[in-house]
């Protein structure tokens, strides 16, 4: 199925569709984007953030949320 396809069928979707579509396809990007993640933690690509997060941290240039 092409991009314009998948376009095509949503712009068809009643309200009603296209709200369950649109909540579904919310949670599909966010668990895409958590996997990501997990990925790239895993693959060591964050260690360099987590370093300078955690100098951040030390010298007190953080905030409590």
């Amino acid at each position: 199925m092409s991009i314009q396809e998948i376009e095509n069928a949503v712009a068809k979707l009643s309200p009603e569709e296209l709200s369950v579509f649109s909540g579904w396809f919310e949670e599909f990007v966010a668990d895409q984007w958590d996997r990501q993640i997990e990925r790239d933690a895993a693959a060591g690509r964050l260690n360099e953030v987590l370093e300078q997060a955690k100098q951040h941290r030390e010298a007190g240039r953080c905030i409590q949320l």
